[in-house]
C-alpha cells in the first residue's frame, strides 16, 4: 500500500529559529519569501538522520563510499547523463558553488554574463570575487503572463564582435577590454519558473562555443517539474552532445536542498568533467570552504535510495498550490507567471506603486512577507513562495486580496 505524506499540518518553525519565520518574529506576517518549504521533511530522510543521531558521532565525515555511485545511477536513470565519479565535488552549499565557479573561471577583473531577473547571487557573486558582471536582461514577450525568452541578439551585442578568450575587444584609447569568460546560467530559471527549451539550450551552447565561454549551470530546481513527464535536461549534456570538448567547459551545480527541504543540512555538489577546471575549482575552496555536513551526507543517501515517493506526492501538492495562487492573482489583477516547476511565483506589482509606494514593504504591512523583485534586478516585482500548507497559503492570499480591494 502506498505511503501517505502530510502536507497539511502547520508546524511551529519559530521554535527552531527558521530563517523564513524569524524575519517576522513578533509580527503578524505570514512569510512567503525565502525558498524553503513549510512542509516536514520526508519521513525516510528523518529516519535516516535520526539513526545517525542515535549513533552519537557528529564529527568530520567523508562522503560515504557508495554516495558517488548513487548519484551516478540517479543521473543516468533520470537524465540519461553519464557522470564519472571523479567529476563530483561535494559542497556545503550552492551559492558557495556560484562564487567558486567565478573564481575558477575568471581572472580578477574579467567578466561573467547572466540574465535578469535572476536569483540574486548570480548578480552578486562576480563583484564579491573581484570580477564584473554583465547583465543581459531576459526578453519579456508577454507582459500579462510574464513569459520571458533569452535575448540572443542582446547576448551577442554584450559580447562584442571580437570578444573571446583569445580576441579581446579594445576601447577607443587602445586599452584592452576585460574578457567575458563565464556564463552563469540558472536552469530551470528562478524566478520566472520555467526550464529553457531544447532549442534555447542548443542556441546557448552554440553561443558558448563561438565565444569560448565556460558555463556554470545551477540546476537545483530541475527535479521539481510539475507535469510528471518532462525530464530535466542538464546543460552539460547539451554541450557534450554538441561536442565532447564543450563538456569540458561546464560546471553543473545541484543538490537536494530545494526538492527535499533540507537546505539547513548543507549538502550540494558540483559536476566538473575537466580535470584542470576541477583542480582550479578545488584550489578556490582551500582554507575557505567548510566540508559538507555529516547529516547532509546521511540525508542525501536517503534521498537517492528512498526519496522518490515523497517527491511525487510533493509535486501533487505544489501543483494544487500553484493553481490556488494563480487564481488569486488573477482576481487581484496582478500579471504573473504560471510556473511549470518548483514553488515560486513571479508577480508584476508595478501597477500598485503609485498608490502604495514600495510594494514589498506595503504587503508586509498587510501581513504577507514576499521577496522584493529589486533583489532579482526588477523593482516593483515580487516573488511568492507557495510551498506551504494550503490553509496557511489561503490565509495569506486572502490578506493580499483584501488589501488590494481596499485600494479601490
Amino acid at each position: 500500500m502506498p505511503r501517505t505524506y502530510d502536507f497539511s499540518t502547520q508546524q511551529d518553525r519559530l521554535a527552531w529559529s527558521a530563517t523564513k519565520w524569524e524575519k517576522y518574529r513578533g509580527n503578524d506576517v505570514i512569510p512567503l519569501w525565502i525558498a524553503d518549504m513549510d512542509f516536514p521533511v520526508a519521513p525516510e530522510i528523518q529516519q535516516a538522520v535520526a539513526a545517525h543521531v542515535a549513533h552519537g558521532n557528529f564529527g568530520y565525515m567523508s562522503a560515504p563510499r557508495d554516495l558517488a555511485q548513487l548519484l551516478i545511477e540517479d543521473h543516468r536513470r533520470r537524465y540519461g547523463w553519464e557522470v564519472e565519479p571523479e567529476w563530483i565535488v561535494w559542497l556545503s552549499g550552492l551559492v558557495l558553488g556560484i562564487n567558486l565557479a567565478v573564481r575558477a573561471c575568471c581572472a580578477p577583473g574579467e567578466k561573467a554574463i547572466s540574465f535578469s531577473p535572476i536569483y540574486p547571487p548570480f548578480l552578486q557573486a562576480p563583484g564579491l570575487q573581484g570580477r564584473a558582471v554583465v547583465d543581459v536582461p531576459l526578453k519579456l514577450v508577454d507582459s500579462r503572463t510574464l513569459a520571458y525568452e533569452i535575448d540572443f541578439d542582446a547576448l551577442e551585442s554584450a559580447m562584442g564582435p571580437l570578444a573571446s578568450a583569445h580576441d579581446h575587444a579594445e576601447h577607443g584609447d587602445g586599452v584592452e577590454a576585460p574578457a567575458t569568460r563565464l556564463l552563469l546560467l540558472c536552469h530551470p530559471h528562478n524566478p520566472i519558473g520555467r526550464a529553457f527549451t531544447r532549442e534555447e539550450l542548443d542556441r546557448l551552447a552554440l553561443f558558448c562555443e563561438r565565444h569560448d565561454l565556460y558555463v556554470c549551470s545551477d540546476e537545483v530546481h530541475g527535479d521539481l517539474i510539475f507535469d510528471g513527464a518532462t525530464e530535466h535536461l542538464p546543460f552539460a549534456k547539451v554541450m557534450a552532445q554538441r561536442s565532447p570538448a564543450l563538456a569540458l567547459r561546464t560546471i553543473t551545480l545541484s543538490g537536494p536542498g530545494k526538492t527535499y527541504n533540507i537546505a539547513g543540512l548543507g549538502i550540494a555538489w558540483a559536476i566538473i568533467p575537466d580535470a584542470d577546471l576541477r583542480k582550479r575549482f578545488r584550489a578556490s575552496m582551500q582554507k575557505l570552504v567548510p566540508d559538507a555536513s555529516c547529516f547532509g551526507f546521511t540525508a542525501l543517501q536517503a534521498v537517492f535510495r528512498e526519496g522518490e515517493p515523497w517527491k511525487q506526492a510533493l509535486l501533487v501538492q505544489l501543483r494544487a498550490n500553484r493553481d490556488l495562487v494563480c487564481a488569486a492573482l488573477d482576481r487581484m489583477g496582478l500579471p504573473h507567471a504560471t510556473p511549470t516547476l518548483s514553488y515560486l511565483a513571479w508577480i508584476d506589482a508595478r501597477s500598485l506603486e503609485p498608490r502604495v509606494g514600495h510594494v514589498a514593504t506595503w504587503f508586509e504591512q498587510q501581513g504577507v512577507g514576499l521577496s522584493d523583485g529589486a533583489d532579482f534586478g526588477r523593482p516593483g516585482f515580487l516573488r511568492l513562495n507557495f510551498a506551504a500548507p494550503s490553509a496557511l497559503l489561503e490565509q495569506a492570499l486572502a490578506r493580499m486580496e483584501k488589501a488590494i480591494s481596499g485600494l479601490s
